[in-house]
């Protein structure tokens, strides 16, 4: 939104309305100490001109040409232009979270939107209007498991989820009863043996990450079958656009799928903030944590959106509430939306070939340089993990100074495997193009 200052005489009018003299008298709540009695350290005025070709000498200063096939839970996916158009429009860019159901019905009906296109797009029958980012959404799938399942003893997860999803989950449940239980892996996916000797019926859950952390393919049947048999919930934590070209999680057998969805139009941020997708099977819908957006009809006739479900404390009795997740992140949200009904099917398809057949040509021309070796023989789909003889610090270094930036190394995650601790994680979406892949690799040849 463009800055509008604000005249002596329109800051009078203002200061008339609330019934206060001065901005002095506005802030005597304000205890003194924290006041700042001197003006800010501001360079002198300038004209618009000038601070814009000021402005612009900074932006100059930042790095802005190097090229990115950094992976490990955020990607640089292409952001079609007309999203952040849309996305900027002042009725949405302003908006407030739709306490007065009321009086946001566009702000309603874009997450009803939302919700359907995540159901499209996951094969489940209901979704809700988001969550904060990827490992929340974790963890609160793993709370909704237990009050579907009764089971509070145990949660199993997969080495093969992203370490720092485990950790919030982890951190989640740090004072209670419930144990968490790493099921290991085994060449770069969880270990099926393993998965059936751990689980037990006092297992609420067994999530696991499609494709994993590793970037390798794991057999989501045979572990949402390996729950199913012993009464568990199975929770998947999906790559959005994997599902241009994968099976969904609903038609392999999932009970819930979870996701970070910044991969749908949401740019990489420095890390955050990102938005949080969970849907499930309409049985556990009462379960489900967050905000449900309904259409319904008013006492005209006339159709509407209202808040359907939100049963957290500040709503019903902190015994009933299903989470204290207070809001969603409807920005975020609304540029997903805008992401999925522009792309389509087909245009989601596409960007999935193209990420898919550029990581594969990636790692084939990158696995031709001497010492460097794919750690796992697994399917992967657009990030794989290279090994690196001798170590990666210098590899990545070296990409570094040729303005390539790869990883994240495996040994910054404490919670990943000793035996993949010298692995490095290469990401490639359809965003890079066969010249920077080749260049990469001139690069570090």
């Amino acid at each position: 939104m463009a800055y509008l200052y604000n005249t002596p005489e329109q800051q009078q009018q203002m200061l008339d309305v609330i019934g206060v003299e001065s901005i002095d008298q506005l802030l005597t709540q304000v205890p003194k100490e924290l006041q700042l009695d001197r003006p800010l350290d501001l360079p002198a005025p300038m004209t618009e001109l000038a601070l814009e070709q000021h402005v612009g000498k900074l932006a100059a200063k930042n790095n802005v040409d190097r090229v990115c096939f950094l992976g490990g839970g955020a990607y640089d996916h292409y952001i079609p232009s007309v999203i952040d158009e849309l996305a900027s429009r002042g009725e949405y860019y302003t908006a407030y979270t739709p306490y007065q159901a009321e009086a946001s019905q566009g702000t309603l009906q874009a997450f009803f939107e939302y919700q359907s296109l995540i159901c499209a797009l996951t094969g489940f029958d209901v979704s809700n209007a988001s969550l904060y980012e990827g490992g929340t959404a974790v963890s609160e799938a793993a709370f909704m498991a237990m009050r579907v399942t009764r089971r509070h003893g145990k949660v199993l997860i997969s080495e093969g989820v992203h370490p720092e999803y485990r950790h919030v989950l982890e951190t989640y449940v740090r004072n209670l009863e419930t144990e968490v239980v790493t099921i290991p892996t085994v060449n770069g996916t969880t270990d099926l043996a393993k998965a059936k000797e751990l689980i037990d019926d006092q297992t609420a859950c067994l999530i696991f990450q499609q494709p994993n952390f590793f970037g390798c393919v794991e057999d989501g049947e045979e572990l949402c079958k390996i729950a199913k048999e012993h009464g568990a919930l199975s929770v998947v934590s999906f790559d959005p656009i994997s599902l241009g070209v994968m099976k969904r999680p609903a038609d392999y057998g999932a009970d819930v799928a979870v996701a970070e969805g910044q991969s749908l139009g949401v740019p990489l941020q420095y890390g955050g903030p990102y938005l949080g997708i969970l849907a499930c099977r309409n049985d556990y819908v009462r379960k489900m944590p967050g905000r449900l957006i309904s259409m319904t009809t008013d006492r005209n006739g006339k159709q509407c959106y209202v808040l359907g479900l939100q049963t957290r404390e500040q709503h019903i009795r902190r015994d009933k509430a299903t989470s204290n997740i207070c809001t969603n992140q409807g920005l975020l949200a609304l540029r997903a939306t805008f992401y999925l009904s522009l792309m389509g099917p087909e245009g989601m398809r596409e960007a999935a070939e193209l990420c898919c057949q550029k990581a594969h040509y990636a790692a084939d021309q990158l696995t031709k340089i001497d010492g460097v070796d794919l750690m796992f023989e697994t399917p992967f789909f657009k990030e794989f993990t290279l090994r690196v003889e001798g170590g990666a610090e210098k590899f990545l270094k070296r990409a570094a100074a040729a303005g390539f930036d790869l990883g994240p190394e495996l040994s910054q995650f404490p919670q990943a495997p000793t035996s993949v601790q010298d692995g490095v994680l290469v990401a490639v979406t359809e965003s890079r193009t066969k010249e920077e892949i080749d260049a990469l690799v001139a690069a570090l040849a």
